[in-house]
């Protein structure tokens, strides 16, 4: 048995395989239903000619069938590539080609989507359509019902032996750029990502502990409110499952749904991304149904983006029992560190890394803690391969310093003489504003303090004298609408003078990437547009 998700996840199956292993809505799974629907479409899938290194995409919404298929393609061998289900068709063209997919399981309502592109990805010969009472006609795909596959399939686990080495690929849903996928070696993974699926302890030495680990533990829950596009959603997940967890999910996002099933099924954790999700949890719990038991609930953790402290407050004076974390980690780094301190004076954020995590100067030597030099976030150990087909960007963010290799995603940060960095956030996105370093979720952290706001995006757009001038784009909370003075004099009090945004957007709604992050390419372009139309 090696440290591979798929002997991993086998291995708890038949030690607890009554146990519940996952709920999304009302879907339920147990560790021995979950095993035999994923070994049928492993040999539907199989039976097609998909097999080991094969790609298979999961353009699905929050599903147990998108777990099934998950464990499905590892069992294979294969490796399952997460698609944005927000994706219209040329994002769908660069997304399958990129990935080389050859199998596609998708929602029926995304069909016509799908449908337009098929001809212009030739590698892609095999559909799997997963009925959502939608009714949407997927006939001219040829697609296969999902549960006509499963029925016509063998039920047992007859696979060939597996590798620590097997891939695992995250496409990343990242603010800049088209999304790439991340290639992890499974082994990495496990340790890297899935903390060795023992977050509060030790990792294990030996494959089977993990099993044994999960038998010995009490049955419990772990839950995650993102869409499993999402990296986060998936690691966590796999995370709860591999501790002998019931993993709990929400169809979509809607917040009383996830509060409702907080008090259905009781998870002693729930993992959130950033404001774009706590805000509007915090909301709820404002009108909360009087019925919700909600005192299961001792973590809610944000990973991918942090979460402001207004949002943390907020939360904590309806559920005074949280533990609210800030975790930090990257689909190219795993799980990295963890808060220590919330937001600092200097805008940052202050993390406990662990001891693979180090600041690097622009010769790539480390910054010695306590020195107040900034430089850029990395890490070293069990990180990833590389980036799926993309040679030139794998080398700019994977590097080799005296024989030792870096990954190094994008943050800047200071190394702190208690050991800890503060973290400012992606060099991409900062705002040189006259020469200032301006990080635009400091900014924001200062526009949503401000009662009246409800979410916010700052970019820098072009300015003739200043370079980039700090631009907000803002959504009001309903039936207010603070003035331009009154957001800056608010933001002065917090931030520097040059920081305080010169411009303020009001939307009706903000637009974020499905994952929760801000979409800072649309919100510059929209200001750009917004500015021309003037």
């Amino acid at each position: 048995m090696h440290f591979n998700l798929a002997d991993l996840f086998e291995s708890i199956v038949d030690v607890v395989p009554e146990r519940d292993a996952l709920v999304v809505g009302p879907q339920r799974r147990t560790f021995a239903q979950l095993e035999e629907r994923a070994n049928r479409l492993a040999h539907h899938l199989a039976g097609q000619g998909v097999g080991p290194g094969d790609h298979v995409g999961l353009y699905l919404y929050n599903s147990a069938e998108y777990i099934e298929a998950m464990f499905a393609a590892f069992k294979l061998r294969a490796v399952p590539i997460n698609v944005n289900f927000r994706y219209v068709a040329e994002e769908l063209q660069y997304l399958f080609d990129d990935a080389d997919l050859v199998a596609l399981l998708h929602q029926r309502e995304l069909s016509p989507r799908v449908s337009a592109v098929s001809e212009r990805v030739p590698k892609l010969r095999h559909f799997i359509v997963v009925d959502d009472g939608s009714g949407t006609d997927s006939s001219p795909l040829g697609a296969v019902p999902y549960e006509e596959a499963l029925a016509s399939a063998s039920p047992k686990r007859q696979f060939a032996e597996r590798s620590p080495d097997d891939l695992y690929i995250i496409y990343t849903g990242g603010t800049t750029g088209m999304p790439k996928g991340v290639m992890w070696r499974h082994e990495d993974a496990f340790f890297s990502c899935l903390m060795g699926a023992n977050p509060a302890g030790p990792p294990p030495e030996r494959a089977e502990e993990v099993a044994e680990r999960a038998k010995a533990k009490p049955p419990m829950a772990g839950m995650s409110a993102a869409p499993l596009i999402h990296g986060a959603a998936q690691l966590g997940t796999m995370i709860a499952m591999f501790q002998g967890w019931k993993a709990v999910l929400v169809p979509r996002f809607e917040p009383r749904l996830v509060w409702e099933q907080v008090a259905n099924e009781r998870p002693l954790s729930i993992s959130v991304v950033g404001d774009a999700m706590a805000r509007p949890l915090a909301a709820a719990l404002a009108d909360r149904d009087p019925a919700w038991d909600l005192s299961s609930l001792m973590v809610l953790s944000s990973a991918g983006a942090i979460l402001s402290q207004a949002v943390k407050d907020e939360l904590k004076a309806h559920l005074p029992q949280l533990v609210i974390l800030d975790a930090y980690g990257a689909s190219e780094t795993g799980s990295q560190g963890g808060d220590a301190g919330g937001v600092q004076a200097t805008g940052g954020i202050r993390f406990r890394m662990n001891a693979n995590t180090a600041v690097l100067d622009d010769e790539l030597e480390p910054i010695p803690p306590g020195s107040g030099r900034t430089g850029r976030v990395a890490l070293r150990g069990r990180i990833p391969l590389g980036y799926y087909g993309d040679a030139q960007k794998t080398a700019r963010t994977f590097v080799v310093k005296d024989g030792v290799r870096w990954v190094l995603p994008g943050d800047l940060g200071r190394p702190e003489a208690d050991g800890s960095v503060t973290v400012f956030g992606r060099g991409s996105i900062c705002i040189n504003s006259g020469g200032e370093k301006i990080f635009p979720e400091e900014v924001e952290n200062a526009l949503k303090s401000h009662p009246a706001i409800f979410d916010a995006v700052v970019v820098g757009v072009p300015d003739a004298r200043w370079g980039e001038r700090v631009t907000a784009i803002v959504q009001a909370r309903p039936g207010l609408s603070p003035s331009f003075d009154e957001l800056a004099a608010h933001c002065r009090a917090r931030i520097a003078g040059y920081k305080v945004p010169r411009e303020v957007h009001f939307v009706d709604q903000m637009v974020r990437s499905p994952s929760g992050k801000p979409d800072y390419p649309w919100a510059k372009q929209f200001v750009i547009d917004r500015s021309a139309k003037a």
